[in-house]
This record gives structure tokens, C-alpha cells and sequence, in this order.
């Protein structure tokens, strides 16, 4: 399951947040970062996203909206990078790790981080719990349960990271490169 970089990652949890407005993690950065609307926090999550060496984490509220935000995301920036052959199963697997760690995790925020490496993509969520991720058995014919299988089947790669504050939980898809 190991992928690359973790080590590299998981020495930096505070880097690269959105702005001045969420960095400082006070009470105050987070009150303003809950009371944007899905639609200011993409436009402002957006550009941080878009650059490939994927060392900008946005921060967003944790909370169920969050993931359509998310999804949204990561739908913008590959098309952005023009990897459209991930866009489908780069959004659905993002909605899942998001909607986990809110379900999950009790901290107000989550990160979300999406890089391009030669030959891979890897999106990648963290929150404050350190308790790592299990897939369960699904009740048959229920909607919960199925996440962590969906990203096992549809990722080439995946896992989770103990940081020293929380946990990443990420996947990776190999890309296909053009030559």
C-alpha cells in the first residue's frame, strides 16, 4: 500500500493552508473559514489545488457540503492538468475519503491535497483523528459501509499515514503518459 512521499509529507502538517485566512488554526481563521460558502471556498481552495507538485493542502470545514466542495476540486484541477481520463473515478474516491473523515474524525477541518508525479496522481485527505481507517462489511442493500472498498477497487494504490497531528489517508491512480 505504501506510496511515495509519505515520510517527506507527514514531516510538514501545518504546510501550505489556505491563506492567512485557515493557517493560523486560532479560533478566529477557523470561525471564518465555516462561514464560507461551498462557492468562496473553491474559488478560494482552487488555485492553491491547481499547481502539480501538489505542495499547497487547502483546508476546508468539516462538514457533510464539504465534500461536493471537494469533489469539485479535484474535478477543476485535473482538468486543469488535463487528465481527463481521471476524472471520474478522482471525484468519486475524493467524495469518499472526505465523507469519511467527516463521518469519523471530530475536528473542525480537514485537508485536502492533490500532486502529480510521473506516472501518478495522488489526492490525499487528513484530519485530526488517529485512528486509521477499516473497511467494514456493508449491511446488504444499505448506502453506508461501501467507501473504503470502492478506493480499494478503483485505486491503483492506496493508504493511510499517522501524522503528528492526525492522519492522511490517501490514493493514487497511475497516469498514462503521452509520448
Amino acid at each position: 500500500m505504501a506510496g511515495w512521499g509519505e515520510a517527506e509529507q507527514s514531516s510538514h502538517p501545518g504546510a501550505g493552508t489556505v491563506g492567512d485566512l485557515a493557517s493560523g488554526g486560532g479560533p478566529l481563521a477557523l470561525a471564518a473559514l465555516e462561514r464560507l460558502s461551498p462557492a468562496e471556498l473553491e474559488q478560494i481552495c482552487f488555485g492553491r489545488l491547481r499547481d502539480q507538485t501538489g505542495s499547497d493542502e487547502v483546508l476546508l470545514p468539516s462538514r457533510p457540503g464539504s465534500a461536493s466542495v471537494a469533489r469539485r476540486l479535484v474535478l477543476s484541477v485535473l482538468q486543469s492538468w488535463d487528465l481527463h481520463q481521471q476524472l471520474e473515478v478522482g471525484e468519486l474516491l475524493t467524495g469518499e475519503l472526505v465523507a469519511n473523515a467527516v463521518r469519523h474524525a471530530a475536528g473542525r477541518t480537514i485537508g485536502l491535497q492533490v500532486q502529480k508525479r510521473p506516472g501518478w496522481l495522488r489526492v490525499e485527505v487528513r484530519d485530526s483523528s488517529r485512528a486509521l481507517p477499516c473497511r467494514i462489511v456493508a449491511e446488504p442493500g444499505g448506502q453506508a459501509g461501501n467507501g473504503l472498498l470502492l478506493v480499494d477497487e478503483l485505486a491503483d494504490r492506496w493508504g493511510a499515514d499517522l501524522l503528528p497531528r492526525g492522519k492522511g489517508v490517501w490514493f493514487e491512480l497511475k497516469l498514462r503518459e503521452r509520448g
